[in-house]
């Protein structure tokens, strides 16, 4: 492989990579990743372990969705895992997101400590 061709696949690695982390912001779509088994495979689960490195700044920059770090984070917890496997917990996962895209900037927007 020459440089011009393991640039190239660098570069698509780094997107595929960027998009699934952003995926996980999806409540839905965690919820998919538990009815198919995904949370249940070693493999898989080292996956979302070696996914941390976009916490990073230099990968976090990237992020349109940066709810998906904490998805990352909540995904270490087997219970959490397996609650994404519940409608109603989708559902609640999907509201909190959704009062944090709310209400989560104007908190820190009215933020006097700074």
């Amino acid at each position: 492989m020459n440089k011009e061709q393991e640039a190239d696949s660098d570069t698509r690695r780094f997107r595929a990579e960027l998009e699934f982390v952003q995926s996980l912001a999806n409540p839905h779509y965690c919820h998919w990743l538990a009815q198919q088994g995904y949370f249940k495979d070693k493999a898989f689960l080292n996956y979302l372990e070696y996914l941390n490195y976009w916490k990073k700044p230099e990968y976090a920059k990237y992020l349109d969705y940066p709810q998906s770090l904490a998805m990352l984070d909540i995904l270490r917890h087997k219970e959490t895992r397996e609650e994404f496997a519940k409608p109603q917990y989708v559902a609640f996962v999907r509201t909190q997101l959704q009062l944090f895209r709310q209400f989560g900037s104007l908190a820190r927007s009215c933020d006097t400590t700074k």
